[in-house]
This record gives C-alpha cells, sequence and structure tokens, in this order.
C-alpha cells in the first residue's frame, strides 16, 4: 500500500491514489474515521474518472501511524502529513474534501498555504472549537472508555446514544487504536480554531455543506459563509452531524458542479 513519511516525527501516513492523470481530489475523512468511508459511501466511485482521487489515513486512524501521545497530534503535525502526502503523489495542488475534522485540515491547509488548495468542500466543518462538543457529538464518558482500551465499548456507546451505525462506519471505527485515539482527541479538542479575521483572509473557493440539525456547527458555518470571500453554503435539511455524508446524492449534486467550475482555478 501506498505510504508517505512526515520528515518531521517520522510517522508513516497511509494513503490509496488513482492514477488516471485527472484533476486531484484529496479526501480527508472525520474522527474515529478512515480512508475506506470514501469508498464504502460511493464517493469514490462518483468522483472518478472525472477526477483522480488521493485517500489518506489521518494520523491515528486507520493504517496510518498511532502516536500515544497528544502531542503528537498538532495541526502542524497533520498539515506537515497532508504535505507528504503531495509530495508523495506528485501533486503541487489539489481540490480537498474534507468531512468533520477532515474539513478542519482543509481550512487549515487553505489559511497556511493558499496555493496548495485549487478549491475546498468543508462537509459537516467548523473554524471553531468549542470546549465539549466531542462528548455532545459521541456520549458522555466516551474518552474514558477510550481510554481503557475499549473500542468495542465506543462503538456500543455511539450506538446506544444514536442508533445504530451503518456498516461502513462501524468498520472504520472498529479498526482503530482506542489509545490513539484518545490522544488525538484530547489534543483535538484543545487546540486552536481559526479567528474570524483570518476566515476574511481565505479567498480559496469554498463550498460549505451542513445538516440543519448540526449545531452549532450549522450556526458556524452560517458565519463562515458570511465572512468568507468566496465561500457559499448549502444546508442539508434534518441532518445531523453524522448523518452528513450519507445517502450522498445531494452532496454530490453540489460538489461534483463545484469542482468542475473550480478546476484550474
Amino acid at each position: 500500500m501506498p505510504h508517505a513519511v512526515n520528515p518531521v516525527d517520522a510517522q508513516t501516513i497511509h494513503f490509496d491514489a488513482s492514477t488516471t492523470g485527472a484533476p486531484p481530489v484529496l479526501l480527508l475523512h472525520g474522527s474515529a474515521l478512515s480512508r475506506s468511508i470514501w469508498r464504502g459511501l460511493g464517493y469514490v466511485r462518483a468522483l472518478e474518472p472525472e477526477f483522480s482521487t488521493i485517500r489518506m489515513d489521518l494520523r491515528g486512524h486507520g493504517r496510518s501511524g498511532k502516536p500515544h501521545e497528544a502531542s503528537a497530534y498538532s495541526m502542524d503535525s497533520m498539515l506537515g502529513d497532508v504535505q507528504a502526502v503531495l509530495e508523495a503523489t506528485g501533486h503541487d495542488s489539489v481540490h480537498i474534501v474534507g468531512y468533520s475534522f477532515g474539513a478542519r485540515v482543509g481550512l487549515a491547509l487553505a489559511a497556511r498555504s493558499p496555493h496548495r488548495v485549487r478549491s475546498l468542500t468543508m462537509l459537516g466543518g467548523t473554524h471553531a472549537i468549542e470546549a465539549g462538543q466531542l462528548a455532545a457529538l459521541f456520549f458522555d464518558g466516551y474518552l474514558e472508555v477510550l481510554k481503557a482500551g475499549d473500542m468495542e465499548g465506543f462503538i456500543a456507546g455511539m450506538e446506544a446514544d444514536g442508533g445504530k451505525l451503518d456498516p461502513a462506519t462501524r468498520l472504520a471505527f472498529a479498526s482503530n487504536d482506542p489509545l490513539a485515539l484518545a490522544a488525538y482527541f484530547e489534543a483535538t479538542e484543545s487546540g486552536p480554531g481559526i479567528s474570524e479575521m483570518l476566515l476574511q483572509q481565505i479567498h480559496t473557493p469554498t463550498l460549505l455543506m451542513t445538516g440543519t440539525r448540526d449545531s452549532p456547527r450549522i450556526e458556524h458555518s452560517r458565519l463562515m459563509s458570511s465572512l468568507m470571500p468566496d465561500a457559499r453554503l448549502v444546508e442539508l435539511p434534518g441532518r445531523t452531524h453524522g448523518g452528513t455524508l450519507f445517502p450522498p446524492g445531494p452532496i454530490l449534486d453540489e460538489l461534483l458542479p463545484f469542482l468542475c467550475r473550480h478546476e484550474g482555478a
């Protein structure tokens, strides 16, 4: 399996990439998931062959390196991983489609290295970090369950709180290392967000898609769309955060024309 190595801390980042020569789209999954979610839910099939896709496992997830220290999960480290994958695939710039935390990584890259990002699609994403949001998203006590090394307990807690997971999501959750995931969550909830002032300076063409029942991200998305010079918000009626990606039809109906319109931007 292809992989890249972050030169700063030598973490190995696994990815899949198509080699069609079509314009590249980097797909960044959300917390506790993996690169497999994009194929499992039909996004890869819909994007190819018009676009080539790169699907990477964020550190702490899937088959990528899984350090157990929260300090290993800084945004600088995450962006270094993305840079290593871009170099490994030979791309100077890509379209980025990110879900949840993957959307935050894409936004950070657009803010710091805009020449790397042809366009940005944020699915259930946010610029802000609010204490306690992860417990609201998962379930009370989720971190203690992960620190105890109980991945099945984490999945059971998710299903008890929000209903049975679809098979692709459940498989992605089950492939994770609970101690690495605990360290990742500790870091991501305490890290800095992106200020409203900086949002106003991000000129990357941006498509925001967020469920109307995904609070506070829907409020954050409305704010981002008003501040970012080239951003548009599409609200997904009735969808929660966990239901953002599926069914994919309404998202792809907006995403594919957006990517075509901004290819080469």
